[in-house]
């Protein structure tokens, strides 16, 4: 049973929408006026404590006896994220930035605009939520902005490709233990841009060609920087 009182876009919700992207921005602006030791220590800083959030969180669910087989493993693609995301702040690894940005500012970012809460706002679980995926958002975000990574052609289908693959992994998972990672079943009971898709199994490839869209206009700014290198 849910026991929220989470206002969907009232003062606290935009106050939270807002900060991600501005700490973003003041980490690269920060980071262009900085050493290159001084950039990797803040790169690895904000991507350990992505990390360390997590680990409390999993230690939490473990106190809290929370750890169920099958309905609570962290599977869902949120989750997938927040490791890829650790990877490529902490190793600066190519496809796990890939992953990282693409899924993370479409599907992490829709997480955070329509959040799928279970506890009252600011309860320990809810700060969590908005620590985690917002931590996504803005690492990525930052990882751009601060021209320490970038996109690299062919990114769009790798990452729908990958996608595709775990999701039919979870598709197995789900139908074997009767679970609903990634919404694949039917769609959270809290609002959410699935609501606008259609009933299931619609949704599903809804959400795959609004993926396929987003992905697309993602990676437009960074073709025209591979454009304007090749003609130099």
């Amino acid at each position: 049973m849910k026991n929220t009182n989470f206002v969907l876009f009232g003062l606290t919700h935009w106050a939270i929408l807002i900060s991600i992207p501005l700490l973003a921005w003041l980490f690269a602006q920060l980071a262009h006026r900085l050493s290159i030791p001084a950039r990797t220590g803040i790169r690895v800083a904000l991507g350990g404590l992505l990390m360390i959030n997590e680990l409390i969180w999993y230690v939490f669910k473990a106190r809290h006896n929370s750890w169920q087989f099958p309905g609570t493993l962290p599977l869902q693609l949120c989750d997938v994220i927040l490791w890829m995301t650790v990877i490529a702040m902490l190793l600066k690894v190519q496809w796990a930035f890939e992953f990282a940005f693409l899924a993370g500012l479409v599907g992490t970012s829709m997480a955070i605009i329509t959040p799928d809460l279970w506890e009252p706002f600011p309860t320990y679980p809810t700060v969590y939520f908005f620590l985690a995926h917002g931590g996504i958002v803005m690492c990525v975000l930052y990882l751009w902005w601060s021209r320490e990574m970038r996109l690299l052609p062919g990114c769009v289908w790798r990452v729908l490709l990958s996608l595709n693959v775990y999701a039919a992994a979870l598709g197995v998972f789900n139908w074997i233990f009767q679970t609903n990672y990634m919404y694949l079943c039917r769609k959270p009971e809290s609002a959410s841009v699935l609501d606008y898709l259609g009933p299931w199994p619609v949704y599903i490839l809804g959400g795959e060609l609004i993926g396929l869209l987003f992905f697309t206009l993602l990676w437009l700014p960074f073709r025209r920087q591979s454009v304007e290198a090749g003609t130099r």
